[in-house]
């Protein structure tokens, strides 16, 4: 009762407030009211105002606008009609200029002053009514528009006879006075042809002087006479095009040069195919293809025939009648063929198209747009020419041919002289005095002749060139050079034993060993000739990066777009196969060297060094066999035995390879050996103690220290089924029963679960 008490009161007390406020809300309502009569009255006297006063308004400013719109029209017309009576004056002015200059005055300049001010005259100015009505005077009767033509032929052709009589007459002033004319008067293109014709006019002359020079004397016949005549032709068109250039664009705009170029390619095409043509004839080009393609190279086709039993026998290697033979064969192949004059022929080709290629460059540059940024591209004015077509058909293709006959020419004498080094011995009490790598003669002089090649080849600056005549280099490398090689190992120098259970002659195993070398040293020879073109690789890491940052070195040879990329991705491809096709065979010989040298006395090796070994023994018994080992300093241990055995087998055949064969003929032995070390840790499953387990442990750690010493400490990981064998046989009990659980199962384990067991089993009483 007492909160609705509450409630009520509350309620009352609203109520008494919303009465109270009543009078209030009915004040402001009249106010209101008055407000809403007052605003009325004042909207009907805007309305009155805007309807008598601002719509006069209004029309007057439409007045006015109009009227303001007509005047401006009439001032345009008044404009126009000023700059048509003022040119229509100008129009006059200058056809009585030309006239007047023409005649008695003959002010060639001025008649084409005034004809290049007419030409700024609108053509319907000229051609229309006003102007044919006031121009034309008694002095002048006809139209504008058929004066100024007549005047602009006559110039023209005065301009064009003084400008050739100026030529004639080599008056270099009136030849720039007459040439500077041509564009007043609106004939460009006949000044620039006239301007051409006296250019190529000196061009002419030049290269017939330079050529008759020595046509018919010794110079035609010695040295790079007509490379060098052709290199002078190409310096004098540069000449002009760059010392002209300047002139040309000055009084005939940009890019009007260009049509001179083009006049001056022409001749050029003329004069270098005259000498090219001389120098085929002269150096008999086609008679010395036609000798280099019908060569049988006799000594590479026989050395890769089957071996033919003769009476005699096979003359030994370096016999006098082998080197008879051989000096015979060489006489008859040098007949009829004169190398070096090929060789020097050659340097003359390769010469004469990198002119052309600096030449085209030049070119290129110099018409070349100046807004353009892009790559440089050959203009085909350079790409159409018929010097172009010339070079193609007698130099870039003749170029391959040779180069391909001068490596295999070099190649096969490179092996009929071939000497191996002198002085090799496996016995490691004799020095060796020969320089290492060790490795035959014919490697040196096949990778000078390659190099001079890749040099010749890339110096043409010719992307034809390159893209014919790497390849070629690769194919000889691949299959002649590489195929010497392995007919040298297959059958005269592969080690075999005589008697079974025997090692091969020493003589046999070092020419085999001298010929993995070869194969292991052409590859660096290659793979460095290659980087010196392509340039360091430093701050790149994949293979596109490398491609890029290596074209950048080749950029200055092969400005062109594309060609650096193309030229470094054909040099790399030389490398890689020879590599690929080398590789192959140097893992062959590995494996021979391997199977017939290393193999048969590696397990014999392993026998001696565990013969004398009891891994039965008690501790008392361990303990005295190290004492007896310490005071005689024997060394009676399985590692110290082996360490023995593997340095006589081992250095004689290391001081001979290569690092890098050496390290392949250590993988394929340490991988066999890991096999034949499991293989005897396993027998001795059941014949081992406690003692003897901590022993083989011990012996099977010094082994591998001995085999994988001289930081080669990867090769530890053949021998990881080994030491973990070992380590499981010497766990403590804790340890083992912890090799069930997941966690070591991934522990990096690399024998499986039963072998563990296995392993673990070999020990005997262990318990006790």
């Amino acid at each position: 009762m007492d909160e609705l008490c509450q409630q009520e009161a509350s309620v009352t007390e609203r109520l008494n407030a919303l009465v109270a406020s009543q009078n209030d809300l009915k004040r402001s309502l009249a106010r209101l009211d008055i407000s809403r009569a007052t605003l009325g009255s004042q909207t009907v006297s805007t309305r009155s105002i805007g309807n008598t006063m601002l719509s006069n308004a209004a029309v007057a400013a439409k007045r006015i606008s109009a009227a303001v719109s007509r005047l401006d029209l009439e001032q345009a017309r008044v404009k126009d009609t000023l700059q048509v009576v003022e040119q229509v004056a100008e129009l006059k002015t200058c056809v009585l200029g030309v006239t007047g200059s023409m005649g008695a005055a003959q002010d060639w300049e001025a008649a084409a002053t005034y004809l290049s001010r007419a030409s700024r005259i609108p053509p319907i100015v000229i051609n229309g009514s006003f102007a044919e009505q006031i121009v034309p005077t008694s002095e002048v009767p006809d139209l504008p528009k058929t004066t100024l033509e007549q005047a602009a032929e006559s110039l023209q052709a005065l301009f064009l006879r003084e400008f050739q009589r100026a030529a004639a007459e080599n008056n270099g002033s009136k030849v720039t006075r007459f040439f500077k004319l041509f564009p007043l008067i609106g004939k460009s293109d006949v000044g620039l042809d006239a301007y051409g014709r006296y250019v190529c006019q000196g061009v002419a002359a030049r290269a017939r002087s330079n050529l008759n020079a020595g046509t018919g004397g010794s110079q035609a016949t010695e040295g790079f006479f007509y490379a060098n005549a052709l290199t002078k032709l190409f310096e004098h068109v540069a000449q002009i095009v760059e010392h002209h250039g300047g002139l040309v664009e000055l009084h005939y705009g940009a890019g009007s040069m260009v049509r001179v170029i083009e006049r001056l390619q022409t001749e050029a095409d003329l004069q270098g195919g005259i000498i090219i043509d001389t120098w085929s004839d002269e150096r008999s080009i086609d008679r010395k293809l036609t000798d280099i393609r019908s060569y049988a190279f006799t000594f590479l086709v026989q050395s890769f025939l089957p071996a033919q039993p003769t009476r005699s026998g096979t003359p030994r290697a370096g016999s006098p009648n082998k080197r008879i033979a051989q000096g015979d064969s060489r006489r008859q192949d040098d007949e009829g063929i004169d190398t070096k004059g090929i060789d020097t022929l050659l340097s003359e080709m390769t010469a004469m198209a990198a002119r052309w290629s600096l030449y085209c460059r030049f070119i290129s540059l110099q018409c070349k747009p100046e807004a353009e940024h892009e790559v440089l591209q050959v203009p085909s004015l350079v790409t159409t020419s018929a010097l172009n077509r010339k070079i193609a058909e007698k130099i870039t293709t003749p170029i391959n041919e040779m180069i391909t006959f001068l490596l295999r020419r070099s190649v096969e004498r490179a092996f009929q002289l071939d000497e191996q080094p002198s002085g090799l011995s496996l016995n490691l009490a004799k020095a060796l005095h020969c320089h290492t790598p060790y490795i035959s003669s014919a490697v040196d002089d096949v990778m000078y002749i390659v190099n001079q090649v890749v040099g010749r080849c890339l110096a043409t600056s010719q992307r034809s060139v390159v893209s014919s005549v790497l390849p070629s280099v690769t194919r000889v490398l691949d299959s002649d050079f590489i195929g010497m090689v392995q007919r040298k190992m297959r059958d005269e120098s592969y080690p075999k034993a005589a008697v079974q259970d025997t090692l091969p002659p020493e003589n046999t195993i070092l020419a085999f060993l001298v010929l993995i070398n070869d194969l292991d040293v052409g590859c660096d020879y290659v793979r460095r000739i290659v980087q010196s073109w392509l340039g360091g690789f430093q701050g790149t890491d994949s293979h596109e990066e490398k491609t890029k940052a290596s074209a950048k070195s080749l950029q200055s040879l092969y400005p062109f777009e594309g060609d650096a990329l193309h030229v470094a991705s054909m040099l790399k491809l030389v490398q890689q196969s020879f590599e690929a096709k080398a590789s192959e065979l140097i893992s062959d010989g590995i494996y021979v060297v391997f199977k017939n040298v290393i193999k048969p006395r590696l397990r014999p090796l392993l026998s001696n060094a565990f013969r004398d070994i009891d891994y039965q023994m008690s501790e008392q018994g361990q303990a005295e066999a190290k004492l007896v080992e310490d005071d005689d300093g024997s060394g009676h241990s399985a590692h110290e035995h082996f360490q023995r055995g593997w340095d006589a087998l081992t250095k004689p055949i290391a001081r001979i390879f290569t690092n890098g064969n050496h390290e392949r003929l250590l993988n394929t032995t340490i991988s066999y050996l890991a096999d034949v070390l499991e293989k005897r840790i396993w027998s001795y499953y059941g014949r081992i103690n406690d003692y003897g387990a901590i022993r083989l442990e011990r012996d099977i750690a010094g082994l591998v220290n001995i085999v994988v010493r001289g930081s080669r400490y990867g090769l530890r990981d053949a021998f990881a089924r080994c030491t973990q064998i070992c380590l499981v046989m010497n766990m403590e009990e804790d340890e083992w029963a912890e090799t069930g659980s997941d966690v070591v199962q991934d522990a990096g384990w690399v024998i499986d679960g039963d072998e563990r067991a296995r392993a673990r089993a070999m020990v005997q009483s262990r318990e006790q």
